[in-house]
Formats: structure tokens, sequence, C-alpha cells
């Protein structure tokens, strides 16, 4: 028995996509921002990063830490709550996640094509890897193959626990040649740390912080930190006072989780309303933890501190000129954009339509002249941004609420007939699409697409 589901569908390229990114010269980097009360705040972790703060920072900036390739650095999980705080997690374990992300938002934005970029150019290598021979306290240690980045682990806050990690990516890798040498963009070291739900799935966000970190070539952090404190030395008495003293160690400060997956509900919130391009407007009647869940979503994290009772009726209110001022001119456009729901046109527009075995039969009367055949047909529109092979199937599967998996190959049809596997080059118009259902041939489930 075959069934058989058919749609056609129309496709429109927009001309101006690949002019709808904003190209702007500056970008405003990641800070903490926390709000003043915090700094009396007792956190309930803390994490110290072993290596010493640069003596080369003014006094209110972020401080910079430097580290060699490759070299293991401690990071002390410390137990800092106080009595009856959390008493859930007392005797249980919680999750950490270590990663190191770009500390510059412009490169945040294309962190993705940066990493891959760079897997091609060190096959086998990892950006970051813990040592566990050295490490204390530490339980079922992690590092997912297809995150370089990112590593995790379980841990007893009652215990003492030290995690050792490595950095094996240079801050220079990831910058532009000029002329005079290469500038290292700054890391940060970000940790994230959760409890387990009632399904024993580590997915209740307890606290993050994280620290800005830049990486040298072998003893390179340790030239650069002798190189600063020289320049230290020689600055007038009344200069230095305008500098921070260089700690021994870091201490990693509050700060928003990092935007997840794992950790971010799949489902909408009430103050949510989805659209085309998955990521949800805000409205007004937005609470201010949804408002919150919304800004990490988006992308907008380093500002949660800034918005924490901030509605979404509040956020709504906001003018172009105000977020420019609190954000920075390039995340302040992002920021008003999305909050008014200007999104980028889409690259590709299919309208999609689902015919049955017996709409498909009155169509063929219809077209062969039968005036009493009337054949209804409702679209779907389809919204492709990244044009590939693989946002198509996942779009399909949605719009038909089945699973990706579900769709074996895509084939298009070409002259004579012939069927062409279809690769990422999804940018050509298409003539017919015939997709197959990964399953037994007796419960076949194909797809017909006429562009």
């Amino acid at each position: 028995m075959f069934f058989i589901i058919i749609f056609k569908c129309f496709c429109f390229e927009n001309p101006s996509s690949k002019h709808d990114v904003l190209a702007l010269p500056i970008f405003k980097q990641e800070e903490s921002n926390l709000p003043p009360d915090s700094e009396n705040k007792i956190l309930p972790f803390q994490y110290v990063l072993c290596a010493a703060t640069s003596p080369a920072v003014k006094l209110h900036d972020e401080t910079l830490t430097y580290l060699n390739q490759g070299q293991s650095y401690e990071i002390r999980m410390l137990d800092n709550r106080k009595i009856g705080e959390l008493p859930e997690i007392t005797g249980k374990m919680v999750k950490s996640i270590i990663r190191v992300v770009f500390h510059d938002r412009r490169l945040q934005y294309t962190e993705h094509q940066q990493l891959e970029g760079w897997r091609w150019n060190r096959p086998g290598d990892r950006i970051l890897d813990l040592d566990i021979p050295m490490s204390v306290g530490i339980i079922d240690p992690r590092a997912n193959p297809t995150q370089l980045n990112t590593v995790e682990f379980l841990w007893d806050p009652s215990k003492r626990t030290s995690v050792f990690i490595q950095v094996h990516c240079i801050s220079t890798e990831f910058t532009m040649r000029k002329h005079g040498g290469e500038k290292g963009v700054p890391f940060r070291i970000q940790i994230d740390t959760f409890k387990a739900n009632e399904s024993e799935e580590y997915t209740e966000h307890l606290h993050s912080a994280s620290c800005q970190v830049k990486v040298f070539k072998p003893k390179g952090a340790d030239r650069k930190q002798k190189t600063d404190r020289e320049k230290m030395e020689k600055r007038a008495p009344q200069e230095k006072e305008k500098y921070q003293p260089s700690y021994e160690t870091t201490i990693l400060t509050e700060c928003c989780p990092w935007p997840e997956v794992t950790y971010v509900s799949n489902s909408p919130s009430p103050g949510f309303n989805s659209t085309h391009n998955s990521f949800p407007n805000l409205l007004p009647t937005a609470t201010p933890q949804d408002a919150q869940q919304w800004l990490l979503i988006n992308r907008f994290s380093p500002y949660c501190r800034l918005f924490t009772n901030f509605s979404g009726a509040d956020l709504l209110k906001l003018t172009r000129e105000d977020v420019i001022q609190i954000c920075g001119p390039a995340d302040g456009i992002r920021l008003f954009n999305a909050l008014k729901g200007r999104i980028v046109r889409p690259r590709l527009t299919i309208y999609v339509c689902q015919e049955s075995q017996q709409t498909r039969e009155q169509q063929v009367k219809h077209e062969n002249g039968d005036a009493a055949a009337n054949t209804f047909f409702v679209y779907h529109a389809i919204y492709l941004e990244e044009l590939t092979a693989a946002e198509l199937t996942e779009k399909i599967a949605q719009l038909f609420n089945i699973s990706p998996r579900q769709i074996n190959q895509i084939f298009k049809q070409g002259p004579t007939g012939i069927h062409v596997l279809v690769s990422d080059e999804v940018r050509s118009s298409f003539s017919f699409c015939s997709l197959q259902h990964q399953n037994h041939t007796d419960s076949r489930l194909c797809f017909h697409c006429f562009c």
C-alpha cells in the first residue's frame, strides 16, 4: 500500500536579500552589565582561574588574562552558598559546562563559520580540552566531538573540585592580517552550572560566570605579561592610579547563561509570538521573566542585567535612540529591529500545496476539460534563509509534522525526466522534487514538488 502526498510550490528569490544584512564599522564588545547592587551580592558558586590578570587594564574595565596555548590552567569550583540556600542540591551533583567563546559581538554573529574554518585548518584538534589526570573531583567528563569549544562534567559542591583546562586556539587565528603584525582577538571563558530536574536531566540553570582572556603561542603569555608590567613601571604615579593592579588569580564574574537549545525551552512562552524565521516576536503582555528569555533566545544576553525588571511593554516602548544609547550602534539597531519585528526577508520563498490522491484525480479531469471538476488548493509558505538542502528538508518536515529523518533524499527532475540528487545548491529553481520516506517500501511516503 502506497501513501502519496503531492504538493505544488512556487519559488520566489528575493533579489535584495544579499543587501539585507546591515554592515556597521563599529561593534560593541561584551560587557558584564551588572546592576549596582550586584557588587555586594553573594553568589551560590564562585569560579577562580589560576592565572594572573594583566596590569595594563584601566580601573573600570573588565580584567584581561593572558594564557599560553595548550598549557593546563586550574579553575577552582567553589561552593559559596549561605546556610540553607539551595537545599535541593545538598548532597547531589551539579553539571557545569565550560566553553571558550568570542568576546567581540562581531565574531559571535559568525561563530559557526569561524569554528568551521578553524576545524578545517586544524583537523582532529579541539579548541578546548580537559586535563583529566590533573583535575580533582569531577565526574563523567565529556567533550562532544561536534562542539570543539565546549566541555562538561558533574561535580559535588560539598567536595573540593578543581578542573584543569587547555585552550588550543590562539587569538591571532581569528584576525585579519594587517600591516605591522596581527592583533589577537579576546575570548571569553564561560561556565554555566545546572541542577537536575525531576527527570534527572541537568537543565535547570543555577549560575553563570565568565572572564576575558587572550591566548598566545607557548610562552607568549608570559612575555606579554612581562611587557605590560614593564610599561606600567615606566608610567608616572598619577597615570598608574588609572589602572588596576595585577592579581595572581582571575575571578570569573557573574553573567547571563550562554543561549543554547539544551536549556532554552522549545515551547514558546505565552509572551512570545512565533514567526517564520523561528525567532519569536516579543508581545506587550510578556512578563519580565518572558522578556529575559526572549533576550537570551535572540542573543542579547549581555543586556539581560540591564533589562532585569523590564516587561514586554517596557521594552517595546523604547525608541531607536534609547536602545542605541544603551547598547551601542550595532546591538542597539539589532535590538530595535528585533523588538519591532523587523526581520531580514528570506532569500527564497516556496508556496506549498498538499494534495490527496482524490484531488489529484480531480485535477486530471479538470485538465482534460471536465467542467464539473472543482479543485481547490490551499498553499503554505516555506521561507528559506540559508538555501541548503538540510534547511529545505527541515522546513518540509515541520510543515507535514514528520521527523526530518523520515526524509531520506531529495531529487530534482532534470531533462527527459531523470532524477538528480539535490545538494546544497537549492538556489537554482526547482522544476520537480521528490522526497522519499526512509522506511520500508510497503509504507513509502513520497512528496512531489512542482516549482
